[in-house]
């Protein structure tokens, strides 16, 4: 594995464990659609960046699925108005 993927591999763990820090009824959401959107779109780079196949889609699809929740506050806090 080379560093690349590691590093894709830490910034979906710091994903999941940002989710569980930010959880609550005080949340910031705004707060959390920069975290999620930047860690993940670094997410995906690095996958991108190892040029193996396996990590590539891997890494696409878990760091995209993460992005979709992150768009997914997003669009909560423009229906909520922030």
């Amino acid at each position: 594995m080379s560093k690349y993927s590691w590093l894709s591999l830490i910034l979906f763990i710091g994903s999941v464990f940002f989710f569980f820090l930010f959880k609550g009824p005080n949340a910031d959401l705004l707060l959390g659609v920069i975290v999620f959107g930047v860690l993940s779109i670094a997410g995906i780079i690095c996958s991108i960046l190892t040029k193996r196949w396996a990590w590539i889609i891997g890494g696409g699809l878990v760091h995209g699925g993460v992005l979709g929740f992150s768009y997914t506050l997003l669009l909560a806090g423009g229906i909520a108005g922030f």
